[in-house]
């Protein structure tokens, strides 16, 4: 099977292993995106690259453009990459016959993007997820008075508007402009996941954890084996007959047991640990096993270059972090395309401008005008 396929985001890395691996196997590539120029548009393995409106300014004429893409390319398979997931998922309500599209729908895929009916799914089916109220709940007051909490907005990616209050301490009330949650503070080894799931099948779990962050964003990552979470995430899917790319972030306490402190139905960086050739191949072939890469540390290169000069000025930081920078593969090489990599710090200057303006990181500002941040979006 090869057709064209349409993938609805094109300024992150993990877009470009997805366009590559597509393109080896005989697909067309065509790529939608927000801005003028990204990341995928110097890529050897694009076809076509279209501007779109944004969907978090307007999600209908977003949708209506890539209505027009599908119908114009006569595209049959719709990937969606990360945050504008929640957006793309809308599509299904009008695709025309033949064209799959690689998610759930917003009936199934919104209740897992919100992080308080994300816990109550995961408890419902027997998970574990640490204990949570909403802000303003007189559970939530109960629950800072016995531990220490995480405070989130429901509805955040990048550990946007993330906050801590010690047990006993005292929680905001006006913090946020929408919901939020109190989340008891789990203690451990912070672990993420990335999947491929059809049907509620399992297909293929990536477990990586951050070795190098750009705030909360992880910019080296590095593969491990964590068989307590690969159960839990096959379980997770199971009870919701899961079909696409979904990803987790646990916590793993002294005793092992990992607890699922938020998801993401989406791709992560977990992706980069697939063969890039392979990971087409799981989305489209049901059955179909990615193989990993063989290299268990990965790094996107141009991040981890800031955050290790940065780190010069950090007592303790910098040589690990240069042995790091000196021996880590980048997500983004390839000689075969390597204009994507040569040409970052230019394909990516609008999410740079936006960082420096903002005071943010790259991973903070990178999804903004894509995200999905209100019930009424």
């Amino acid at each position: 099977m090869a057709g064209t396929v349409l993938l609805t985001l094109g300024r992150l890395p993990k877009a470009l292993d997805i366009a590559r691996g597509f393109k080896a196997n005989g697909w067309r590539v065509v790529v939608a995106d927000p801005f003028k120029r990204h990341l995928l548009g110097a890529s050897k393995a694009v076809a076509k690259s279209y501007r779109t409106a944004a969907p978090a300014v307007s999600r209908d004429q977003y949708l209506a453009d890539l209505h027009q893409i599908i119908r114009d390319e006569g595209v049959t398979l719709v990937v969606p990459i990360s945050e504008e997931t929640m957006h793309v998922s809308f599509l299904r309500e009008n695709l025309p016959e033949g064209v799959t599209l690689f998610t759930m729908p917003p009936e199934d895929l919104l209740p897992l993007h919100n992080k308080e009916t994300f816990v109550g799914r995961a408890s419902a089916a027997g998970l574990s997820v640490p204990e949570t109220a909403a802000l303003g709940d007189a559970a939530a007051e109960a629950l800072v008075g016995k531990s220490d909490c995480v405070i989130k907005p429901v509805y955040s990616c990048s550990g946007r508007g993330l906050s801590f209050v010690a047990r006993g301490g005292v929680l905001p009330v006006l913090a946020y402009t929408g919901r939020a949650i109190v989340q008891r503070k789990v203690e451990g080894r912070e672990l993420s996941t990335c999947s491929i799931v059809h049907g509620g099948d399992v297909i293929s779990t990536v477990v990586y954890r951050g070795v190098q962050r750009s705030g909360r964003v992880a910019v080296v990552f590095e593969r491990v084996e964590e068989p307590a979470i690969a159960d839990w995430v096959r379980h997770f899917a199971a009870a919701t007959g899961w079909t696409g790319f979904i990803s987790f972030d646990f916590i793993v306490d002294s005793g092992g047991t990992p607890w699922a402190i938020e998801c993401n139905p989406r791709t992560t960086s977990g992706v980069h640990f697939w063969q890039r050739d392979d990971i087409s191949r799981a989305i489209w072939e049901r059955g179909f096993v990615p193989a990993f890469r063989s290299e268990r540390r990965l790094q996107q290169f141009y991040s981890a270059l800031t955050e290790t000069q940065m780190s010069f000025f950090r007592r303790g930081a910098f040589r690990e972090n240069l042995r790091s920078l000196v021996n880590t593969p980048d997500v983004t090489w390839s000689a075969e395309d390597p204009k994507p990599f040569l040409t970052m710090t230019w394909t990516s200057w609008e999410i740079i401008r936006m960082a420096f303006a903002q005071k943010a990181t790259f991973g903070e500002v990178a999804t903004l005008d894509v995200g999905w941040y209100d019930d009424a979006a």
